[in-house]
């Protein structure tokens, strides 16, 4: 299998809202849009991501008001990005190495999508699985 870069694993458009909005908002259209995060977006530049992740643990468990908490006070600030050109088994060894499962992708400043770990393939998830056991051999001997 050839190597992928991460603009071949871009689908669809960017979901976004500002952090003005509403987590019952964005849940809203996580829900409808089937999709585990939304990018905020405020004057054309990444601000920060909201998942599902953050709704339970950052909102459900701490007994926000989903109705009346604001998106940035609760979303993931400033979170880490990739260019279009980047290998897919380096942004999948980014998100490994993060402990997280959406990754904006930013080209010259702008958003033009997000990947998720369901958007790799299981060659590139067999790659990574193999570099993550060299270095735990590595770092045992």
């Amino acid at each position: 299998m050839p190597r992928r870069l991460v603009r071949d694993l871009i689908s669809g458009k960017v979901v976004q809202l500002a952090g003005s909005a509403k987590v019952l908002q964005a849940a809203e259209v996580m829900v409808e849009q089937r999709i585990g995060a939304i990018l905020i977006i405020e004057e054309g530049k990444l601000r920060g991501i909201f998942t599902e992740r953050d709704a339970l643990c950052r909102v459900m468990a701490q007994c926000r008001d989903p109705g009346m908490t604001p998106l940035s006070g609760v979303m993931t600030s400033n979170p880490k990005a990739v260019s279009p050109d980047t290998r897919a088994t380096e942004a999948l060894l980014m998100m490994h190495d993060g402990g997280f499962r959406h990754l904006p992708v930013v080209q010259e400043g702008t958003v033009i999508g997000i990947v998720s770990l369901r958007d790799f393939a299981g060659a590139e998830l067999q790659e990574v699985e193999g570099q993550l056991e060299f270095a735990e051999r590595i770092a045992e001997a």
